[in-house]
């Protein structure tokens, strides 16, 4: 099977090579419109067969890959070192991933999934899909060079004696989510390969209208949800398995992962610049270049060696790969540009400060300077070694500084931007739209003020923690009622117009419109993760040694040692206490909590199991931290951690705007269809029509 996985390898580089090579002579022929005795068309519809056959070899070698796993075949080096005979089914899934070269494989497949899509969609537009194609295939022939020559995950094991059993999977990716969270993650960064081989088709063809942008906004859309949701599995990965009681430690991967997360977000926000009033051209073209280039930096980061993470590969010599394939891809980007960048120009300007195009590039300038302060501190100790010979690595008190600031002043415009005109707004709609929302930060701010003042706690004006955690609570408010009063105003409308209740007529609004509102409902997830964020400052923890029968009290909570048990299974041998959690002097839970410390068997790596019981308040969170040197007995760490579920809530409400936002809007004439004929007109009401109109 090996050997089948590696010809498949083999097979899809050569399809993708023809693809490549064939497509762009095809399009460079179209182009200049010589004669030859070969037909374009029928060439650059030959490369698209090639990128789609292309897809099937590359799922022959992963299929290969699976089966091996799953019939223990040590053989392979890659099973060796990342499976077991006793490791559980569904992280047999997971070690296709877990190592270097597997996770190139995947990410193979992937791109080859996405080139399948492209290409079989190829009659909505035929030549920019060519375009877009050849680019890819480009892509592609890179990332299986990566795996036929580099890092080769059918590479026999090594001095040719094949070990009766495997090293087994990393305790660390031992968990649910692990089987998930990679697969999400590579979605969003291999998927921002599709909006930039459009946006450089498009530059290159010098494609007429804004056709293109629809397209690429869409493919955009997609990605960064899934990258959304990657960002999100590993942060809960992270809380759930590493046992310190948080969810992100400015780690560097975490950061990389980061980095074209803001620059997505910033295209989706001026992308609807160019769409309405053809401005920001070049502007969006290099917010697409530059995601793009940053999820190869964020690739390169995690298997170069160059950061330390508890998230990187092993480090490896592909690392110049990278830096080649980024520097290529740089070159051609601002070939291109300098070429066509009189085909970029735009048609209007920035006509008011006080305006919805205003506020969307404050947008994008904030969250570009909160991807190059992340970019700073990441490459940072790569910097200092290459100038001073020593590494020195930012702490995190750096990123806080930075970063948290910054995230307020997005909250902030992520309210404010709606409320605003096109073009400009005049002082009435301004005092109009901002009273309630002006009314909600203010009741807000006073009454938490009052609230910590009182509680015997920290004060806003002696803690900046407590202080940013404020500002979050009464910014959050704020946005919250600017979106549900739009969403209630529009709603209104149509009620007052049709005569259906208040529930379907807010149904039919978003229908009418669903890019509009279902950004909305984007934002609002994102004011919920922001709250779950700011009950961070108001973590606390308690820790000690516990036998049983002793008592560990936190908050309102009371945590008895019932018996500290050991126990063993063929994956691994493990021991952990049985708490009984009490609340106020009353039984919580029936069941005990049983926070647990393992040590796999194959490679003798330890892992946390944490005990967690979440409620919207806060996580009483349990660490059995191992035993005491001095006493020999359990050391129990439980937290108290604020609004934590709001966080995992606020992914969900994200998810789901993003795919409303995906939905397309009903028309005029079928929204009409849906209204009673008998309604009755209000006089002076805006038509319902309208604002799907005036807001997308």
């Amino acid at each position: 099977m090996a050997a089948f996985g590696s010809f498949a390898l083999l097979i899809a580089l050569l399809l993708a090579a023809y693809n490549f090579l064939a497509g762009a002579t095809a399009l460079r022929l179209i182009a200049v419109g010589k004669p030859s005795r070969y037909s374009p068309e029928r060439m650059a519809e030959s490369a698209r067969r090639a990128g789609i056959a292309g897809f099937f070899a590359v799922c022959a070698a992963a299929f290969a890959m699976i089966w091996s796993v799953f019939h223990n075949d040590f053989s392979i080096e890659y099973i060796v070192e990342h499976s077991n005979i006793a490791l559980p089914t569904p992280y047999k899934f997971a070690a296709m991933w877990s190592g270097q070269e597997g996770s190139l494989l995947l990410w193979v497949v992937l791109l080859s999934t996405y080139g399948l899509v492209l290409r079989l969609r190829h009659k909505t537009d035929v030549k920019l899909h060519a375009y877009a194609g050849t680019i890819l295939a480009a892509i592609q022939v890179f990332f299986l060079l990566l795996v036929n020559i580099a890092t080769q995950p059918f590479a026999g094991v090594r001095g040719g004696i094949v070990p009766a059993d495997g090293n087994g999977l990393n305790p660390l990716l031992q968990y649910p989510e692990m089987v998930i969270h990679p697969p999400m993650l590579y979605l969003g960064y291999v998927g921002f390969a599709i909006p930039f081989a459009f946006a450089l088709g498009a530059l290159m063809m010098r494609y007429p209208g804004e056709k293109w942008i629809h397209i690429t906004r869409r493919w955009t859309m997609l990605t960064w949800m899934f990258l959304t949701i990657g960002i999100f599995l590993g942060m809960h990965w992270a809380y759930a398995v590493l046992g310190w009681g948080g969810y992100w430690g400015w780690d560097p991967v975490e950061i990389a992962s980061l980095m074209p997360w803001l620059t997505g977000t910033a295209f989706l926000h001026s992308v609807m610049m160019q769409e309405k009033r053809g401005m920001m051209k070049s502007w969006n073209v290099w917010l697409i270049f530059t995601t793009f280039m940053l999820t190869i930096l964020g690739t390169l980061l995690t298997r170069a060696g160059l950061v330390s993470s508890v998230h990187a590969f092993a480090q490896s010599s592909i690392g110049p790969w990278f830096v080649w394939f980024l520097v290529l891809t740089m070159a051609v980007c601002l070939f291109t540009y300098i070429l066509q960048r009189d085909h970029l120009k735009t048609e209007h300007r920035l006509e008011s400060l006080v305006s919805r195009e205003s506020s969307f590039l404050f947008n994008n300038v904030v969250l570009l300077a909160a991807c190059f302060a992340l970019l700073w501190g990441t490459l940072f100790p790569v910097l200092s070694e290459y100038v001073q010979g020593t590494k020195t690595t930012l702490s995190g008190a750096y990123y806080v500084h930075v970063a948290v600031p910054i995230g307020i002043f997005l909250l902030l415009l992520t309210g404010v931007g709606p409320l605003l005109a096109w073009r400009a707004s005049s002082f009435r709609s301004l005092r109009k739209n901002f009273i309630l929302p002006g009314i909600a930060f203010l009741v807000t701010a006073i009454v938490l003020t009052i609230v910590l003042a009182n509680g015997g706690g920290s004060k806003p004006w002696e803690d900046e923690g407590v202080f940013y955690s404020l500002m979050t609570f009464s910014l959050s408010a704020a946005v919250a009622t600017a979106i549900a009063s739009e969403f209630l105003r529009g709603a209104g409308v149509i009620h007052r117009q049709t005569g259906k209740n208040f529930l379907s007529s807010m149904v039919l609004l978003v229908r009418r419109s669903t890019r509009r509102y279902g950004g909305y409902l984007v934002h609002f997830g994102l004011v919920v993760i922001f709250i779950g964020f700011a009950g961070y400052a108001f973590n606390r923890s308690v820790e000690m040694p516990m036998n049983v029968g002793d008592t560990l009290n936190i908050g309102p909570y009371s945590l008895k040692n019932l018996g500290n048990t050991q126990e063993s299974n063929a994956n691994y041998d493990t021991e952990f206490s049985l708490l009984q959690v009490s609340e106020n002097g009353k039984k919580l839970l029936e069941e005990p909590m049983a926070p647990e410390k393992r040590v796999y068997a194959s490679n003798g790596q330890p892992q946390t199991i944490v005990a967690n019981h979440s409620m919207m308040r806060w996580d009483l969170y349990v660490v059995y931290e191992g035993r005491s040197t001095e006493t020999g007995l359990p050391i129990i760490k439980a937290f108290l951690n604020p609004l934590v579920m709001w966080i995992w809530v606020g992914l969900g409400i994200v998810v789901f705007g993003t795919l409303i936002a995906q939905i397309p809007s009903i028309q005029p004439h079928r929204a009409a269809a849906t209204v009673p004929a008998k309604a009755p007109s209000i006089p002076g009401a805006a038509p319902a029509t309208s604002m799907a109109r005036s807001g997308d």
